[in-house]
């Protein structure tokens, strides 16, 4: 900040405002005891003004190329000004800096880890982009394993290597992706992120439950077909004490059952192809809405889906429901970015196709929409295409006449937003507000920061006591002061972590919609 600028603070100003600073620094601080030596001191006092004697930062920044600062520019680009050191449990950014006191664990740490690595690459003659680029032709090898083997098992006999400091940073965020809306400079934090995994992974091994988090939606519609027997096994406690121990899972989530597919059994909105949408009728499209997939909430939560399905209907659209495709939002996470931009392509191939029908598609949980609208776009440019998927509150805005009046009354209901679709979407608890005001029920805002799941955050064992104890700080004094039926979340994570502290869930707002319109 300016403070440690102040040796320039004269020419800065000017002489003039300089003069009239002086003044109003002797008007609150005559004796010069606040921040002696920061920007300026008072009038009639000759003080020595901080001067900063190191390197400054730009030096350090220059030593790395102008390519990589221009395609690392998140972390290149933030300015220190420290907002993120927020210690208000309510806001969103950041909730591993509020649990952790650490501001390694801040958007500001990381960015400036990031930079140093980067820096010591440059000055190792390793170009980033390069390993970047040839990653995708780059076919696994006994050579490449035998070589990340051996540099995992000289890390764990403690050889030193900066990119340890840059890893466990990394891997104490959330990705809630709060500091790409929050902060000044937007420095998205969650996309460099997985960057430095990718690479990081080059030369490390990954762990067992990388991979597991990675491939969950190869492997949850499968399990999907038989939810009874799977949670059968998974809830034994020789399971999930194994999942612990050997892989660093806990709480591992039950799958639906009934799953989605049984409860819909005999429903026309379910295993329409794309081939028959495409042969329906102009008057049949303009009344029909698409229903587009996630892998957690339709295999783990799907009574959501069903209940939005039933809600349409009631408002007198005809649900359909899209075949599964893969979003890819896990892979993201975890730095699998080669498989995130091949499963981001192939959906989009097939959204693009959907879109092409005119009929508006949308998604129930706001994490996993708002990535075809961001890390889409990042992967695939305008490979990327132009569909677009609607939220349910977006949807439901357009269906309803929002002006009709309507007399609100009864107890209220409470909104939990998900951070990432609050901090995106600032406008989302309103909307859903004025959609429920349309139909005569009053929707409060509760402002809360993160629930600490942040998808599959929560349930790493390295990551569970931080988890708990961000849900602490700001979500366990809320839900405990309000009736729980009446409490409402969007984020499927939100939810998953409500109902595994609390013991009872809560629902998401669209059910209650539901419950109104009876």
């Amino acid at each position: 900040g300016k403070g440690f600028r102040a040796e320039y603070s004269p020419a800065f100003f000017g002489e003039v405002l300089y003069g009239e600073l002086r003044k109003i620094k002797a008007a609150f601080d005559p004796h010069n005891r606040l921040n002696p030596g920061k920007i300026c001191p008072p009038q009639g006092i000759e003080a020595p003004m901080m001067k900063v004697d190191a390197v400054k930062r730009g030096t350090w920044d220059r030593q790395i190329p102008l390519a990589v600062r221009q395609t690392w520019r998140g972390a290149m680009e933030c300015n220190g000004n420290g907002l993120c050191f927020n210690f208000d449990a309510k806001s969103p950014m950041c909730p591993s800096m509020k649990i952790s006191l650490n501001r390694i664990h801040s958007p500001k740490g990381r960015a400036t880890l990031v930079r140093e690595w980067l820096r010591l690459l440059a000055d190792r003659g390793v170009d980033p982009l390069k390993l970047e680029k040839e990653l995708p032709e780059k076919r696994a090898s006994l050579r490449t394993l035998i070589a990340r083997t051996r540099n995992s098992w000289h890390k764990r006999k403690g050889e030193y290597d900066f990119s340890h400091e840059v890893k466990e940073a990394m891997s104490g965020c959330l990705a809630c992706k709060a500091c790409t809306t929050q902060c000044p400079i937007k420095i998205d934090v969650p996309e460099f992120r997985s960057r430095f995994l990718q690479l990081y992974h080059t030369r490390y091994l990954r762990p067992v439950r990388d991979h597991l988090v990675a491939t969950v939606e190869t492997y949850a519609p499968l399990m999907a077909r038989a939810p009874k027997t799977f949670n059968f096994f998974i809830n034994q406690p020789v399971v999930r004490n194994l999942a612990k121990k050997h892989i660093g899972m806990v709480d591992l989530p039950l799958l639906s059952a009934p799953s989605l597919q049984q409860q819909l059994v005999g429903h026309p909105s379910a295993n329409m192809t794309l081939e028959q949408l495409e042969r329906m009728s102009a008057e049949q499209k303009a009344k029909t809405v698409l229903v587009v997939q996630d892998p957690f909430t339709s295999y783990y939560d799907a009574r959501v889906v069903a209940d939005f399905i039933r809600l349409a209907e009631k408002l007198g659209r005809r649900p359909v429901l899209l075949p599964f495709s893969p979003n890819g939002k896990a892979q993201h996470i975890k730095g699998f970015l080669n498989r995130f931009a091949k499963t981001a392509k192939k959906t989009s191939e097939f959204l693009n196709r959907i879109a092409a029908l005119g009929m508006p598609m949308v998604g129930v949980d706001p994490a996993l929409v708002l990535c075809y609208r961001d890390e889409y776009k990042l992967a695939l440019g305008e490979q990327r295409g132009d569909f677009h998927v609607l939220l349910v509150n977006e949807w439901l805005a357009q269906e309803i006449n929002a002006r009709l009046s309507v007399e609100v009354s009864g107890e209220p209901w409470y909104f939990f937003g998900h951070c990432t679709e609050v901090t995106a979407l600032p406008g989302a608890p309103a909307q859903w507000a004025a959609i429920f005001a349309h139909f005569g029920a009053k929707l409060e805002n509760v402002s809360v920061g993160c629930c600490g799941m942040a998808g599959t955050y929560g349930h790493e064992l390295t990551n569970h006591k931080n988890s708990l104890g961000i849900y602490e700080l700001s979500w366990h004094q809320a839900m405990q002061r309000l009736p729980r039926n009446r409490c409402l979340a969007t984020g499927y994570s939100c939810r998953s972590q409500v109902k595994r502290i609390e013991g009872t869930g809560v629902r998401h707002p669209l059910q209650a919609l539901l419950e109104i319109i009876g």
